[in-house]
């Protein structure tokens, strides 16, 4: 069996446990009675209305454009006129009254869903950026002859990884938020950021120490200071080697955030937990809420899988 017969095989076998374990989901679900409604989701996700413009007065009207002009009857009476746009439901020359529709406009609008998704991101993005911050400033902190920065760094990481991260948040709600009067959202971020920040520095930390100890001489005999060294030479070496785990922690920071629906962010998980309440479908709603999150975590992947190229090719 030459190589490609043999990847068609096991895709073949793929694709078969793959649709044997929807089987299996689908007749585990049939056993308990559940009736599955996946007509319901779009709704929570993208919906569509109408938007009515209705006849201020009784009268007739006169069509110009995307404008109405109702006439009331009687020679003193004033009439009125009505931006109505495209949509019209009335003919020129109708009678109407007051109330009626004249135009209808569809409007397509964020179900609760897609608008949850776009607060994780939210959260997801900011934490991301703070957490950069921190990690690197920890992380060189990490590595610092100053034996207090050095000790101040190691008893944060230490505390922040040996502690659960949905005990934090809420120390930062319940506790830090109320101290300074954090918003919700504020203490979220912030909780997420100290978090992946304490392992972002670990992750500088052996970055840079597998950087070759003879770039830094190097730089320094070619009479650059320490800091300028550091972010000229061994920081862009650190971080090309770095970025995998760098991703893979961005990635579980994206997971993580729907812990925050714990103090009241309504995000993806919060959301989901909401349609839930409102469908009686939970099985549906779950597997569209990890759809969702799939699409976010493989978006930044393939992202960071394009960067790894560019600079590899740059490298050549």
């Amino acid at each position: 069996m030459n190589l490609k017969n043999k990847n068609l095989f096991w895709n073949i076998v793929l694709v078969l446990f793959l649709a044997s374990v929807a089987a299996g989901i689908y007749g585990a679900s049939k056993s308990i009675d559940y009736i599955w409604r996946w007509e319901r989701l779009p709704q929570y996700v993208v919906y569509s209305g109408f938007d009515e413009i209705r006849a201020p007065i009784d009268g007739t009207a006169s069509i110009n454009g995307n404008t109405v002009k109702i006439t009331p009857p009687g020679d003193r009476a004033t009439p009125a006129e009505v931006k109505a746009g495209k949509g019209l439901v009335i003919s020129d020359g109708d009678t109407v009254f007051e109330g009626d529709v004249i135009a209808k406009h569809k409007f397509y609008r964020m179900g609760p869903l897609l608008s949850g998704l776009l607060v994780t991101l939210e959260i997801s993005i900011y934490s991301i950026f703070f957490a950069i911050i921190i990690g690197v400033m920890t992380g060189l902190a990490r590595i610092s002859k100053n034996p207090f920065l050095k000790k101040l760094s190691v008893f944060y990481i230490e505390i922040i990884r040996g502690t659960p991260l949905l005990v934090q948040i809420f120390i930062f709600y319940f506790f830090i938020g109320t101290v300074f009067n954090l918003e919700r959202m504020t203490a979220g971020v912030a909780a997420l950021s100290v978090f992946t920040g304490a392992y972002i520095a670990e992750i500088v930390r052996a970055g840079i120490q597998s950087v070759h100890k003879g770039q830094m001489e190097a730089a320094r005999s070619l009479g650059m200071s320490y800091p300028k060294a550091m972010v000229l030479v061994i920081l862009p070496q650190a971080f090309r080697r770095t970025l995998p785990p760098m991703a893979g922690q961005f990635i579980s920071l994206i997971k993580d955030s729907s812990l925050v629906s714990v103090i009241s962010i309504t995000d993806l998980t919060k959301a989901g937990r909401e349609v839930v309440a409102s469908t009686f479908s939970p099985f549906e709603v779950w597997f569209t809420v990890a759809a969702l999150y799939l699409v976010l975590t493989s978006a930044l992947s393939y992202l960071v899988q394009r960067l790894e190229k560019r600079m590899s090719a740059m490298d050549r």
